[in-house]
């Protein structure tokens, strides 16, 4: 009876005088529509870039005249990637500069700086990406011999989470650092009475204060740079954890003249002129660009032992690390931003700093009961305060720092502490939701890696081979949520995008294997075959 209905069904569309003009059929297809009931299907039909209906091909092709086909030969598709905490920017920026990821040693990061100048010639050398927790001798460096190499060049080299830097003595002298300079939330490094190069966190912005200004130019090749790697990975959103005006002009120009397709949802630096333009102008909303938010740094990172800890560092006695923004102007600028109907977006990695924050938000949010603002890291929490998640006050983490950490982390903060840590289950069932993102470039981009050490919380050589404290790993589907319609909803657009459902964005991506049965040790390898934003082809070669 049921294929008698279905052989009726077919021949009414087919008698039907006019197909509906539809611009893509995606077909073939093993689809998550990670929809409320998280339903699968086999093909889609868009028109106008939003999905137009979901369904079976045959039905499709016989309802609509279609302009062009793309078939995924059995390929995954699941809603376009979100990055819910990464740096767009800066992976641009890194493209233009000296890349020190994955340096095994401080020599490495020496070589690969007289490498770049050599080839370069440039004015002030600039770098990113060394830890010194990768090295033999894991303690920070010194200038000593960065100042050999180059004593008439300045050298600034940031630290992978960016809230430490060695520079050299002229960039020193740039910047007007001295043994003497202090500054509220960072500390300048002296061994001994002398500089040794290394600022943490707050004295950094006096040596940024000295780089050369960006042009127009070097803006949009850097965001371009980025974008391209992004769509090669999968990616259609990315959440940018902290912009200035210029930039975020400039992404908005890019996306309005058709050079740039990634969606951003960008949060506002902290600084007095940004807030001031911003919070001013209100929210602006186009369909490529959200701007709604403010990016605010609570504490430094747990790697410099700038995290704020509410005891002692384990293995530093008498130092308890920093907070970046007092908590009085905390509070007071959680209440700028929200009487602007902002959301805030503050960056906490200490278990003193999360507490903080969270008692702030409490404190604000108490009238508001769909601000969603969000905790950005929510790394080491005390065991008494994840009660103070919700869907209202959102956890925002990046699975792989909890593979990258692993190694030392427990030795920062000791036995007991390291259970409110990484703690990413806990947070999801106290909060409702939780949302997934890299941090790049402090971590690699690629999304696969979060969405591995999310589910099996281990490194890319399978270490550890159960699995790294398993009781906080994530299911599949809960990790896909994470990278899609929830970390849609952290940014209010769970309507527009997130899933694969009528009258959203076409946004998806097409991966060659199925992500939520393959075994899990391969998913990291898995490939992105195509990326589509409004239904256009935006990676992909087939």
């Amino acid at each position: 009876m049921k294929q008698l209905l279905f052989f009726f069904s077919i021949l009414l569309i087919s008698c039907a005088p006019d197909k509906i003009p539809a611009d893509l059929l995606v077909k073939n297809a093993n689809i998550y529509t990670v929809n409320a009931t998280f339903d699968t299907a086999k093909a889609f039909v868009v028109k106008d870039g939003k999905i137009l209906e979901i369904g079976r091909k045959p039905e499709l092709e016989l309802k609509y005249k279609i302009a062009e086909t793309y078939d995924a030969n059995g390929g995954t598709i699941v809603p376009g990637l979100i990055d819910a905490h990464a740096h767009l920017f800066n992976l641009g920026k890194k493209l233009q500069n000296v890349d020190l990821v994955d340096t095994k040693s401080f020599d490495e990061v020496l070589e690969r700086v007289v490498d770049f100048q050599k080839e370069k010639n440039a004015n002030y050398i600039i770098g990113r990406g060394w830890d010194q927790n990768d090295w033999e001798y894991k303690e920070f460096p010194d200038n000593t011999k960065l100042d050999s190499l180059f004593p008439d060049t300045p050298v600034a080299l940031t630290r992978i989470d960016g809230h430490a830097m060695l520079v050299n003595s002229i960039a020193l002298e740039l910047a007007g650092i001295t043994s003497e300079t202090k500054m509220a939330g960072g500390e300048v490094i002296l061994e001994d009475g002398k500089l040794t190069g290394i600022l943490v966190d707050s004295p950094m912005t006096l040596v940024r204060n000295t780089f050369p200004a960006m042009t127009s130019e070097y803006i949009a090749q850097a965001l371009k740079d980025a974008e391209r790697i992004c769509l090669e990975l999968g990616l259609t959103t990315v959440n940018e954890a902290g912009l200035n005006r210029q930039v975020i002009e400039a992404i908005d120009s890019l996306q309005t003249v058709g050079e740039m397709s990634l969606r951003v949802y960008a949060m506002v630096s902290n600084t007095e002129k940004d807030l001031t333009h911003f919070l001013n102008k209100g929210i602006i909303k186009t369909d490529r660009l959200n701007v709604r938010s403010v990016k605010v740094y609570g504490d430094g990172a747990l790697g410099s032992r700038g995290a704020a800890m509410r005891e002692t560092y384990s293995d530093k006695p008498e130092h308890f690390g920093a907070m970046i923004t007092p908590m009085e102007e905390m509070r007071s600028l959680a209440k700028r931003i929200a009487a602007a109907g902002y959301q805030m977006n503050t960056h906490a990695i200490g278990d003193s700093a999360n507490v903080s924050i969270l008692n702030a938000y409490k404190e604000v949010l108490k009238n508001k009961t769909d601000a969603r603002w969000k905790v950005e890291h929510a790394q080491v929490i005390s065991l008494s305060d994840f009660d103070l998640f919700s869907k209202n006050i959102i956890p925002s983490v990046q699975p792989t720092h909890a593979t990258s950490d692993m190694y030392w982390a427990e030795d920062r903060v000791g036995s007991e502490r390291i259970k409110g840590a990484y703690a990413y289950k806990t947070l999801l069932d106290k909060a409702g939701i939780i949302v997934l993102g890299t941090d790049f470039p402090v971590e690699k981009v690629n999304p696969m890696h979060t969405f591995y050490a999310a589910v099996a919380r281990k490194d890319l050589k399978n270490y550890p081979e159960e699995g790294y404290r398993m009781e906080e790993a994530l299911s599949r589907e809960e990790t896909l949520k994470g990278m899609t319609i929830w970390a849609a909803y952290s940014n209010f657009e769970e309507g527009e995008k997130g899933s694969i459902e009528v009258g959203k964005y076409a946004d998806f991506t097409v991966l060659e294997k199925d992500i939520m049965t393959i075994p899990i040790d391969s998913i990291p390898n898995i490939k992105v075959k195509a990326t589509f934003i409004d239904g256009k082809k935006v990676y992909g070669g087939e």
